[in-house]
């Protein structure tokens, strides 16, 4: 069962890495268990192409067998535990790419349901996400997906969108000459080095799109996000970043005019029986695992993500120049203080 489940990790993320941060094991570990299996078998089950990991044609005849082998363990392992009694405690699984709203969701929940267990898994991966709340190993995910990379939503999924188009921002040196102005334009860092985490789903190619676009080919690197905060510092590289991005020391977080990177930000789940009440709490019985009550779980999202939101200035700005619906999220005093200011939108978001 380890290796079919290696295989399908590796078919359905494309990636050896992806993979093995979905079996929690380390890459090294993973690539020498697939040449094993592939020993055994006595074919190659995987090419190996700049863009990633894909079945061969042996590959993909293994994994048509595979699958339903692995989907019927998992129904049997589900099955056994709630006989076993092992579920009986209520429990509450969410997972997230990386987002500054997910300590505020936290809080919320836990306030909510605070008999529950309520745990938290990060991953850069929103495809790694969706798989795991499709394997009922999630009951929600709250992912982002790159406009033009769709994401591989898997069948039985559902979602709700909190923002179909979120900006993407830029970080860069404090001393970048394009760091004086409130808006960035792409032209302006033509001659810049941009990073991206190839771990980050549809992130490179969706950048390489708008560049392409705007005419620029500059030079993109890869790199990971979490240590990139030094390299813009110094002015070796620019990268995007969310729009809720703390400034570092050193780095600027600037809009890009015309909003040319975006992501579609919603909260993922299995279709769910008949809802419960939220006083009920997060559901017990794993063959559905996440709680009914999605929309409860969703507005406890969208209130953390518009609190960080309107804790940036930089987005905040945005928000109200581009007259946003997240905007309906205000506070009257919030909004009676955007009147003094002449920064308010329209009445109907109030």
């Amino acid at each position: 069962m380890r290796h079919l489940r290696a295989l399908c990790a590796i078919a359905d993320t494309g990636s050896l890495r992806k993979a093995a941060r979905q079996l929690g094991m380390t890459q090294p570990s993973l690539t020498t268990q697939l040449r094993r299996i592939e020993n055994t078998i006595g074919g190659r089950l995987f090419s190996r192409e700049v863009t990633g990991s894909r079945p061969t044609p042996l590959g993909r005849s293994v994994l048509c067998r595979a699958r339903p082998i692995v989907e019927e363990m998992n129904a049997l392992v589900s099955e056994v535990r709630l006989e076993a009694g092992q579920a009986a405690d209520a429990r509450l699984r969410i997972g997230s790419t990386g987002s500054r709203a997910v300590v505020g969701w936290l809080r919320r929940l836990r306030a909510r349901y605070p008999d529950a267990d309520t745990t938290i898994h990060i991953d850069v991966s929103a495809n790694a996400l969706l798989q795991m709340v499709a394997a009922n190993q999630l009951d929600v995910a709250f992912v982002h997906e790159v406009e033009g990379a769709p994401l591989r939503v898997p069948e039985g999924v559902e979602h709700r969108v909190l923002v179909e188009r979120e900006p993407q921002f830029v970080a860069l040196a404090e001393t970048h000459p394009a760091a004086a102005r409130p808006v960035v334009r792409l032209a302006e860092l033509a001659a810049d080095q941009w990073m991206v985490d190839p771990s980050v789903d549809g992130e490179g190619p969706g950048l390489r799109r708008v560049l392409a676009a705007a005419g620029l080919n500059p030079r993109v690197v890869y790199g990971d996000y979490l240590t990139a905060a030094d390299l813009v510092a110094s002015g070796e590289v620019v990268t995007p970043c969310q729009p809720t991005a703390r400034s570092r020391q050193g780095v600027a977080v600037r809009p890009l005019h015309g909003d040319p990177l975006t992501v579609r930000l919603f909260l993922a789940s299995r279709a769910l029986p008949a809802a419960r009440t939220a006083a009920a709490g997060p559901a017990t019985d794993p063959a559905s695992g996440a709680s009914a009550d999605v929309d409860a779980l969703f507005g406890d999202l969208a209130d953390a993500y518009f609190e960080i939101a309107w804790a940036s200035a930089a987005y905040r700005q945005w928000l109200v120049r581009n007259e946003s619906p997240l905007l309906r999220f205000q506070e009257p005093r919030t909004r009676d203080a955007l009147d003094v200011l002449g920064l308010a939108g329209p009445a109907e978001v109030s």
